[in-house]
């Protein structure tokens, strides 16, 4: 219709700013976690510690997008406990919103799998999967600060919540 085509135009002429704020949030986000004593295994290809970081230097002059995951220690009970700490990102299960998004896929996605088989998958017990958004960067860092200190909370130790 006319009026979804006026609407997608509309989007379109603001993409590359919405994209550059996604990749800048995004790499904020993996440098974050890759350096936090919880986390461990960031995914982000934006990273010079990614084997695939001479890949997006050659092939994504933008940035390495927005969508990546990471891994928490403590299996499906701190990762479900590290959602439920965060509130600013939205817990679901899409990609590329403007919005941050977050989930647990061995909670939700994937729980019908038992470790092994999320393993067998390229998922892990305590992999969060992230898409983040627009929001203001130290807005995020400090939601996933929460989540890390519930997922802590949770396991009853700082040393057995996350990281591996």
């Amino acid at each position: 219709t006319p009026s979804n085509a006026s609407l997608f135009l509309q989007g379109l002429e603001t993409l590359s700013l919405r994209m550059a704020r996604h990749v800048e949030n995004a790499a904020a986000v993996a440098r974050y976690l890759e350096s936090h004593e919880l986390a461990s295994n960031v995914t982000y290809p934006g990273l010079p510690t990614s084997l695939y970081h001479p890949l997006v230097e050659k092939y994504l002059p933008g940035g390495a997008g927005a969508v990546f995951s990471f891994d928490c220690r403590g299996g499906r009970e701190a990762g479900k406990h590290f959602i439920e700490g965060v509130t600013l990102w939205s817990h679901l299960a899409n990609v590329g919103d403007a919005k941050s998004l977050i989930i647990h896929p061995a909670s939700t996605t994937h729980r019908q799998l038992d470790d092994d088989e999320l393993r067998a998958a390229g998922v892990g017990p305590g992999t969060i999967r992230l898409s983040v958004g627009l929001e203001d960067i130290d807005d995020l860092l400090w939601d996933l600060d929460q989540g890390f200190r519930q997922a802590a909370g949770a396991a009853g130790s700082k040393e057995a919540a996350c990281s591996t």
